[in-house]
């Protein structure tokens, strides 16, 4: 029986007399979740190589809409998938004011907002990005060594597409191969979606209604993602996915995932905040580019990690032990406190995994 997805939202209490920790103790304790984050492989969105040396960067082609289930790597044996900055020691950040929602810069041709320490779109850097995008074939190891502390906003669109797999390296090949996958993609929307419930199993009946109970419930206090356009596109995008994922099917934190594509391929078409985001302003044909390349690099990240949410959840089981670790390495007085406390790393720490830190880089960050 997988475990629940708990539930964090709540402002936590007043601390007890005394306080559980004290200020040194407190600030060791924040310096050690700075340092675990960038540590822990939960993915290569922007990460470095893997373990052995090679980068997972080739075009696999465009998805069918048989149901499939990717193996994917061993978490055990990926890098970290980090936030789009990091501190000026070169440690990736536990979060950054643009990642990933922050669009106040974004759109075609903002090439003016900065990131901590202006690391990701000084000049230099941005020259960089745009030369090895120019190229006949992406140099992708490159890109991923230079994406690694930080992406230009305008830029990750992008370079997410090709550090996924999801976009070819290759120039002449890249927008047909695009055309291909976007279409084969909406091409599953009436052969999986757009069907009578009669024509569902009853564990697809129940999988859509809990979809639909959580679509709402994404990011409720943001207003773009209760617009109705955006709620069928989750909507589309989660079923689709569980439909050809059926070892693992929807899992609550999937839907998560899905947002920080959603905003970053729509910042190619609407500039600004998303607060004043406009999406009568896109056209059909554009809503759905947005949704087929959000699909298939969500597709692309789970395929590393497809057992986060499989029967058990074995690889969010690794990961919290593998946390705890390093913990234990990295400041051994906290593992201890922790642990004379009571507290398992499960009870804390299930959620950062199995969302990836979405909901806590969102949350830390006030991004709204």
């Amino acid at each position: 029986m997988k475990p629940p997805v708990p539930d964090a939202r709540a402002a936590p209490g007043p601390a007890p007399a005394g306080g559980v920790f004290n200020v040194d103790r407190t600030n060791s304790l924040n310096q050690t979740l700075r340092k675990v984050t960038g540590l822990l492989g939960v993915g290569r969105i922007l990460g470095r190589k893997d373990s052995n040396g090679e980068a997972s960067t080739s075009d696999r082609g465009a998805e069918d809409c048989s149901p499939t289930d990717s193996g994917g790597p061993s978490l055990t044996e990926s890098k970290s998938f980090a936030s789009d900055a990091s501190d000026g020691n070169g440690e990736p950040c536990v979060a950054s004011p643009s990642y990933p929602f922050d669009t106040s810069s974004r759109g075609i041709g903002s090439e003016n907002s900065r990131l901590p320490g202006g690391r990701a779109t000084d000049a230099a850097r941005v020259a960089r990005f745009k030369k090895i995008l120019a190229a006949q074939s992406v140099d992708v190891d490159a890109l991923r060594e230079l994406a690694w502390s930080g992406v230009p906003p305008f830029l990750r669109p992008t370079v997410w597409r090709l550090l996924l797999g999801y976009a070819s390296p290759n120039a002449d090949r890249r927008d047909a191969a695009l055309a291909r996958k976007r279409q084969e993609y909406m091409d599953c929307v009436p052969q999986y979606y757009d069907i009578p419930d009669a024509d569902r199993t009853e564990d697809e009946i129940v999988m859509l209604h809990q979809i639909g109970v959580d679509a709402p419930r994404t990011l409720p206090e943001v207003p773009f993602f209760q617009e109705p356009v955006i709620q069928t596109t989750l909507k589309r995008i989660l079923y689709i996915w569980a439909i050809r994922h059926p070892a693992s099917g929807y899992v609550q934190g999937i839907n998560d995932l899905a947002t920080p594509f959603i905003v970053v391929f729509l910042s190619e078409y609407l500039e600004g905040d998303i607060d004043m985001w406009d999406l009568s302003k896109l056209s059909p044909g554009i809503i759905s580019k947005v949704e087929a390349d959000s699909f298939g690099c969500l597709s692309k990240l789970l395929d590393g990690i497809q057992d986060h949410y499989t029967f058990a959840q074995p690889g969010i089981q690794r990961l919290v032990f593998r946390f705890k670790e390093l913990v234990r390495r990295i400041d051994e007085p906290v593992a201890k406190h922790l642990e004379q406390e009571g507290l398992e790393f499960l009870q804390f720490s299930f959620r950062w995994l199995n969302c990836l830190l979405i909901r806590e880089v969102k949350d830390f960050n006030s991004l709204f």
